[in-house]
């Protein structure tokens, strides 16, 4: 990294800009509807299991631990990656490169975030405070994974099956086949979609020695590999149906997801890139919102008060 770049990256934010702002646009706070609505859909089936009712309080501290967790893994990536990032065509305006957020401030939103997650977990119970640390742990160690392997997205993944299984243990004070089920579903979901992202990136990687699967086997390997990882996305989501005894409209929102998941592999192709913003920002939203309205007509119909 040259020295102006270094300079570029450490320059202090206007003082007439919002920080807060700034900020949550650093965190792409916004892109929390992709991991969240599972929180809700485990979270709802286990106190559908459970009493049959919605717990009001125990959702919204679920909510705000998402969400905080969340803020901490991007605020530590964007901090741990400025350097690479400031490398990279694709990522060199974002905010810590540009110097429209400070390292100061992002460190401060960090600890902000921090703060509030352990807040959240404790009031859930004391079990999901003991946990917290081995979740923050996974969501921060996906950030280093680029440099010690060549599969990061195996990290994501793995940091992914938590929100799942820890809303579940939140609402139940115990894991679950079926937690687990979905935690599979959506760690490999979005741990391969980060294998198509990954290859938007491949020329700056070789370049800056980040490490992933696209840049150690090339692009079409890694959208095969996306492929088939997706096919255990549908196998998960089919195996939580069953192990939570979820009914037809569940298995209909799968059917869609499926869909999805093949039209999000027909326009993305290792000749032709331009289409991979498309497939993650609307199709991956659609297949969060849309599975949480399929899971939650579905636990009403079967009881579910709210």
């Amino acid at each position: 990294m040259s020295d102006s770049q270094v300079e570029l990256a450490q320059t202090p934010e206007p003082e007439n800009r919002n920080k807060i702002k700034d900020f949550l646009r650093l965190v792409m706070i916004e892109h929390s509807v992709f991991a969240l609505p599972f929180a809700y859909i485990a979270a709802l089936t286990a106190m559908w299991q459970e009493t049959g009712t919605v717990h009001w309080g125990e959702l919204v501290l679920i909510t705000i631990a998402m969400v905080s967790a969340r803020t901490v893994a991007m605020s530590a990536n964007r901090i741990l990656d400025r350097h690479y990032d400031a490398l990279n065509p694709r990522t060199a305006k974002r905010e810590l490169v540009t110097g429209v957020v400070s390292v100061r401030t992002a460190w401060t939103g960090s600890v902000i975030a921090l703060v509030v997650f352990l807040a959240s977990a404790a009031a859930l119970s004391w079990l999901c405070l003991l946990l917290a640390p081995v979740a923050i742990f996974l969501l921060v160690l996906y950030s280093f994974g680029k440099r010690f392997t060549d599969y990061p997205q195996a990290l994501l993944a793995l940091a992914q099956f938590v929100a799942p299984v820890g809303a579940w243990i939140a609402v139940t004070g115990s894991a679950s086949w079926a937690a687990c089920a979905l935690g599979i579903a959506v760690g490999t979901w979005i741990g391969g979609f980060d294998l198509i992202y990954a290859c938007q990136d491949v020329e700056s990687d070789l370049r800056s020695g980040v490490r992933s699967v696209p840049a150690r086997f090339g692009v079409g390997t890694a959208l095969a590999a996306s492929s088939v990882v997706h096919v255990f996305t549908v196998a998960g989501f089919v195996w939580f149906g069953a192990a939570a005894g979820m009914g037809v409209l569940w298995y209909v929102g799968v059917a869609i997801t499926a869909g999805i998941l093949i039209y999000e592999h027909a326009i993305v192709k290792a000749a032709d890139l331009s289409r991979v913003n498309r497939a993650f920002f609307t199709a991956n939203g659609v297949i969060g919102i849309g599975l949480f309205v399929f899971a939650l007509a579905d636990l009403i119909v079967n009881g579910l008060g709210v």
